[in-house]
């Protein structure tokens, strides 16, 4: 019996002080109840063993964390699962003018003008973001990341829900909510990023940055008049940020003609808008100034929401510089051709030279078949490729199994439930008995 506690308590240090469920395609799970080995996101990543080179799963229940989180440069590899994008929420009351503080309204929340007096006034010096991932690999699904600032006052200054600067970072099906600022990509153009069916939203230049970023059946949401989507500072990105099959929507502000697309933060931006519905109506411009001439900020084949194709004819061609390093003037073309368009894809763009595919980590395994409750024993047919299965009663997450078989302990109150997991930790499809 002595041994059995001494290895399951080494097992539990080897682990950051917790005995992982060794039945679990995870190798940690958060959970606010205590239900899981920690309470805390951070706590999770902190645990996380330095310089992977395989992915390290961390399952997050439902629930609302209220957390600033930060993934260091030595933390790579790190799958960030939820178990439902609408009730998984890491969140924070943050703005890159002060600290986060607990309890605190809005309204009340302290916060400095930007000077070289403030020592929270620029991003480097607090992260300036609800979560921040400084590691390369990081993959993330059914989370929704909120800047509680910007959703709540629906003013500025920034406030980040995601900064990502780093190489190889997807996100699947997830929401982003701020106001200014929701979201900045890696300065280094060298990076990639693949965003697929996420919710990002905002009013001012609310995904922003540099690097390669390719974002598919995404939805892009403005809420107020004359918001602006992108502001990007390419410098050298070969592709920069190419929107594909995305939807542009908004709230009743958002819906008054007054929109842009985007406008050049510095260097030689680069943005293309590719199959791009517009559910509420842009500006006839498209685009605006700010600050450098860009690279190219164009689109391909955009249209209303009944499916018409729009008339590009007078989106903005020509814009003004400033500061010593923009020239005053210059021009770019506001549409690319078919033949431009049908270049701007997944195979070009993402694999690089080192054959990064994370549409591999998002492939939904099938539902389990042939599910069957006899007494507390629960069975169900082996899925191909599976690491491991989630058991659900109703939401609530009872149990994980690496065979398609589980055991429960108490009496199922609602629906059985059970998911594959795929070896990159996402989520298959659902089979309920």
């Amino acid at each position: 019996m002595k041994k059995i506690i001494l290895t399951a308590l080494f097992m539990g240090i080897l682990l950051g002080g917790h005995a992982r469920n060794t039945a679990s395609p995870f190798q940690a799970v958060v959970a606010q109840d205590g239900s899981g080995d920690y309470t805390s996101i951070q706590a999770a990543i902190d645990a996380v063993p330095d310089n992977r080179q395989e992915p390290w799963l961390i399952f997050v229940k439902n629930g609302s964390y209220r957390e600033h989180v930060v993934i260091p440069e030595t933390k790579t590899y790190v799958h960030l699962i939820g178990q439902d994008k609408d009730k998984t929420i890491i969140h924070h009351l943050l703005n890159v003018g002060g600290k986060p503080e607990e309890g605190t309204e809005p309204a009340k929340t302290a916060f400095w003008k930007h000077s070289v007096h403030n020592p929270f006034s620029e991003v480097y010096k607090f992260e300036g973001s609800v979560v921040k991932v400084k590691a390369d690999h990081f993959y993330t699904e059914n989370i929704s990341y909120v800047n509680d600032w910007g959703v709540e006052s629906q003013n500025g200054p920034q406030a980040l829900a995601m900064s990502s600067q780093a190489d190889c970072a997807a996100f699947n099906n997830c929401i982003f909510r701020s106001f200014q600022d929701t979201w900045m990509t890696s300065t280094n153009d060298s990076h990639r990023h693949y965003v697929k069916d996420c919710w990002i939203e905002g009013a001012v230049d609310y995904f922003y940055g540099g690097g390669d970023a390719l974002l598919e059946n995404c939805t892009l949401y403005n809420v107020r008049s004359g918001s602006v989507i992108v502001a990007p500072c390419h410098k050298d990105a070969k592709f920069g940020y190419i929107f594909r099959d995305c939807i542009v929507d908004g709230n009743a502000s958002a819906a008054d003609g007054k929109q842009k697309l985007g406008r050049p933060w510095h260097n030689s931006p680069r943005a293309v808008y590719i199959h791009t519905t517009m559910r509420i109506p842009l500006a006839p411009e498209g685009w605006t100034n700010m600050g450098a001439i860009p690279g190219l900020f164009a689109e391909y084949d955009s249209r209303d929401a009944e499916g018409n194709v729009l008339d590009l004819s007078l989106r903005k061609t020509e814009y003004d510089g400033r500061g010593p390093n923009n020239p005053p003037k210059g021009s770019c073309r506001a549409i690319v051709t078919k033949e431009e368009a049908d270049s701007y894809v997944y195979e070009r763009i993402i694999p690089g030279n080192d054959g990064w595919d994370p549409r591999t980590m998002m492939e939904k395994l099938p539902a389990p078949q042939n599910l069957k409750k006899q007494g507390t024993k629960i069975t169900w047919k082996a899925v191909s490729d599976a690491a491991g299965y989630i058991i659900f009663d109703n939401d609530q997450v009872v149990g994980f199994a690496q065979k398609p078989v589980f055991e429960t302990r108490f009496v199922m109150k609602g629906n059985l439930k059970v998911r594959a997991v795929n070896r990159y930790g996402s989520l298959g499809l659902e089979s309920a008995l």
